[in-house]
């Protein structure tokens, strides 16, 4: 198989561009995959489903045989996936990373009794891992991202946050401890016990087993109470302030503002160290990319330029905070009937992971704007994350 059919095997398997309709098809496959596995581990759990037990025997074959599939296809491509390491090292990257583990998972158990007969019954509780599949569809439906990306954004506020929690909860404990052991030493019997009672009453869950009897017990627990609700507010506030903040930069992306790549382009004369060289293994710095190469009235994507020649022009695309090693440009030619065709920049529905980084049009380059519409033989240069 060549290395073009790989390339596009990779392409397919990955979180797909909307112009891509392959890729979109292959995606939503898979979810309808990942829940009707779903489906079939709750029916399984009906008395009523005993009938069809048969169907749903079947269908979990099947869905177990893409997961599987899947899983090698990822495992061939991996080298695409973090092109910095050796096809080596990148196989054994993604194997190890957490969603390799989970797309290993989601199948693994089923095969198990096949080798270990004498297991049957243990394995199959081993199946219900499948369900760590559902994290996959955070992977391809971005509004579930989002999710993902508060988390990682806020983690310090929040870490902070519980830790401040888990410190009031200790001197809470070790308070009713003390106030309470006389009165009911057989409820509050260490501090341990008192660490129970701080922990439903700071998170106001409040479960009745365990509640103070003297006075001076009561009016601590009611100190308490009220800190829990100021001390579960801020988690709750930070959260939402992070998703305000990353829907505001979602939007500003989509209208082509805020993180707006800059461009430059450099022309290759004689005796320049880029002739002879490809553009995709030019020595550029950490932060730039080469996105377009220029030859007399032709444009050409790096990739498919296997040399450049003295009077080319490259198209260097600096992407600052934006770039990491698994940044991927590509250009799109807008043909009559394509979709995009007669839209605004703001209009399109683009993944999270990708932004419209330029339009060339008419031998000028134009940083998009929103409100911008996009015409009849524009070139698109889309930037995407892997």
């Amino acid at each position: 198989m060549s290395e073009q059919r790989k390339r596009r095997i990779f392409d397919i398997i990955q979180i797909g561009q909307d112009s891509d309709r392959v890729s979109r098809s292959f995606d939503i496959a898979v979810m309808l995959l990942i829940l009707t596995n779903l489906v079939i581990a709750i029916l399984e759990t009906f008395d009523a489903a005993a009938p069809w037990q048969g169907v749903m025997n079947a269908l979990e074959l099947v869905t177990v045989l893409c997961f599987t599939v899947e899983y090698a296809l990822r495992v061939w491509t991996a080298e695409y996936l973090y092109p910095e390491d050796r096809p080596k090292r990148a196989v054994l990257r993604y194997v190890t990373s957490f969603s390799g583990l989970v797309d290993l998972l989601s199948f693994a158990p089923y095969y198990l009794p096949v080798f270990f007969p004498a297991g049957v019954v243990a394995f199959r509780m081993f199946r219900v891992i499948r369900i760590l599949r559902l994290f996959r569809i955070n992977a391809y439906y971005d509004a579930l991202s989002v999710i993902g990306d508060v988390i990682r954004g806020k983690r310090d506020q929040l870490v902070s946050s519980i830790f401040i929690i888990l410190v009031l909860m200790t001197a809470s404990s070790l308070c009713m401890y003390s106030l309470e052991h006389e009165a009911q030493p057989e409820v509050f019997q260490n501090a341990f016990s008192g660490f129970w009672w701080a922990v439903s009453t700071l998170l106001t869950v409040g479960y009745g087993d365990i509640y103070p009897v003297t006075a001076m017990g009561r009016l601590f627990g009611i100190m308490i109470t009220f800190l829990g609700v100021g001390m579960v507010a801020i988690p709750t506030g930070i959260l939402s302030a992070g998703f305000v903040e990353q829907y505001t930069r979602i939007k500003s992306r989509q209208n082509g503002e805020g993180l707006q790549p800059q461009f430059l382009w450099v022309t290759v004369t004689d005796g320049h160290p880029w002739a002879g060289r490809s553009a995709g293994e030019l020595a550029l710095p950490s932060a730039l990319v080469s996105a377009l190469v220029r030859r007399g009235n032709r444009l050409l994507p790096p990739a498919r330029c296997p040399a450049l020649e003295p009077g080319d022009g490259v198209l260097l695309v600096a992407v600052g905070a934006e770039k990491d090693n698994g940044i991927s440009v590509r250009s799109l030619r807008l043909t009559p009937e394509h979709p995009w065709t007669g839209q605004t920049v703001e209009e399109l529905e683009l993944s999270r992971r990708t932004w419209l980084a330029a339009i060339h049009r008419r031998g000028g380059v134009i940083l998009p704007r929103g409100g911008d519409t996009l015409q009849e033989g524009d070139l698109l240069l889309l930037c995407t994350r892997l």
